[in-house]
């Protein structure tokens, strides 16, 4: 591997303090670049590859730790050495948090300066050296079975992954729509960009915006600095729009515009700032039928689903049922040594794929580790599926009904939660905002219920 000399970047707005530190690690054999202002900066690391750099506090206009902010938040990992004639414990904690490598007084002694370069290099050279190695490990979790349907599945991922066109990922709660989604980034000439995911139904609508195109600061109540948004995190890489069913129309028109344009705005700004995104999006809601409810734009829609991919539930593959379970126990075992020695017998396997799965994968991969923890031998058998699978179905109980089946009181707990929310869905025509309002908690937390107790209409 050729030797390269690192590239230091040193950021102050004293001329004389940078001048003298360029002396310095120039002497060091260092290739050295300053700049006397946080964006001047900013500007010179998006277009120069840097390796560390020093930054001064106090300067006009960005200072130290908002630069900072915006180094980190902008997905640079390289060590920032704080530098400041104003040095306390205080600043040095809060930069710390936000990221910083060291923190020197100025005027910085030299051998602690020369010393704290070299270990911070050697921490960089590491870092690294470590995500090169990640590079070729698999870093994705298989898309598991033998199915026709995941045969299909992988197949359409090879052929659309190469190109940029965007891809819509239908099907139900917990069938690995995220993970068709990160595979098909994985295998894209983007991999090696950021993989951004925004999960339209756990945010607030008045949020949403903010959370997609980020905000000034002032913008708003509560926007108290620069937030950069979703899709500037995503740039060069892709941003998976999970649940875009439910993303309020008034977002979905600016989507739409970003998507156009290429380009987006924060919320109370006016600088139009240009984003190379692929848009990936999943549902588990029927578009078209939202499009002829006015919930959804059919502008949009025609331009997310460039390329559909729909991933079936698990009673349409049962034959994968088995392969996932073995999967999601293997991967419990690299993980947690209490699970070594539990294996699945031929009757508990088929025991499994014998069993309806409303909640598909995420159920089943729950109930694998409930099984290894829950089992009364090592040996899973269709004897220890039945008795510690016992079914939560609680829609035509009532309390007393749940209380008499079960002994333990987070079951009963979560069984009555999952009848009353049933029957508040179905009283408001399962309009999710209706329902929420009556019961008195955020639409998203609502969302969130149904997810975790598979709730479907």
């Amino acid at each position: 591997m050729p030797h390269t000399t690192p590239h230091i970047l040193v950021t102050d707005d004293e001329r004389a303090i940078r001048n003298t530190l360029k002396e310095i690690l120039e002497f060091e054999d260092y290739k050295v670049s300053t700049a006397e202002s946080g964006q001047e900066a900013l500007d010179l690391i998006a277009k120069e590859s840097i390796d560390l750099m020093f930054l001064d506090i106090k300067m006009k206009g960005l200072d130290g730790l908002e630069t900072l902010k915006k180094l980190r938040e902008a997905g640079h990992g390289f060590p920032v050495i704080m530098i400041s004639g104003h040095g306390t414990i205080e600043i040095a904690v809060e930069a710390t948090k936000i990221g910083a490598y060291d923190f020197l007084e100025k005027p910085p002694d030299l051998n602690r300066l020369l010393l704290t370069v070299r270990n911070a290099l050697s921490v960089q050279t590491l870092t690294k050296e470590v995500n090169q190695i990640k590079k070729k490990l698999p870093k994705v979790q298989e898309i598991i079975g033998d199915s026709k349907a995941i045969t299909r599945i992988n197949s359409m991922i090879a052929k659309v992954a190469p190109t940029q066109s965007r891809v819509l990922i239908t099907g139900e709660n917990g069938t690995g729509k995220e993970l068709v989604a990160t595979w098909v980034h994985e295998k894209s000439p983007r991999s090696s960009g950021s993989f951004v995911e925004v999960n339209c139904a756990a945010i607030p609508s008045e949020l949403i915006e903010s959370e997609l195109f980020g905000h000034e600061k002032g913008a708003f109540t509560g926007a108290n600095e620069q937030r950069i948004g979703k899709f500037e995190q995503a740039d060069g890489g892709t941003l998976f729009l999970d649940e875009i069913g439910d993303m309020p129309l008034d977002a979905q028109a600016k989507v739409l515009r970003a998507l156009q344009e290429n380009k987006i705005t924060r919320v109370g700004g006016n600088e139009s700032i240009s984003v190379d995104v692929r848009i990936l999006a999943a549902t588990n809601k029927n578009l078209e039928e939202e499009i002829k409810e006015g919930n959804f734009r059919e502008d949009l829609f025609h331009r997310i689903s460039v390329i559909p991919i729909h991933v079936p539930p698990l009673r349409e593959r049962k034959q994968d049922i088995p392969l996932i379970a073995k999967a999601c126990l293997e991967k419990l075992k690299a993980s947690d040594i209490s699970f070594a020695s539990v294996s699945f017998s031929k009757d508990g396997l088929k025991a499994l794929e014998n069993r309806e799965w409303s909640g598909n994968v995420r159920e089943l991969q729950n109930a694998v580790e409930r099984l290894g923890i829950l089992s009364p031998t090592n040996r899973i058998d269709k004897d220890a599926v039945e008795t510690v699978l016992k079914s939560r179905k609680a829609d035509s109980k009532d309390l007393q009904s749940i209380a008499e089946g079960t002994d333990d009181f987070q079951d009963f707990k979560e069984a009555a939660e999952r009848l009353f929310l049933v029957q508040q869905l179905e009283k408001h025509d399962w309009n999710i905002s209706q329902t929420a309002e009556a019961v008195g908690i955020q639409r998203s937390h609502i969302y969130n219920k149904m997810k975790k107790y598979n709730i479907e209409r």
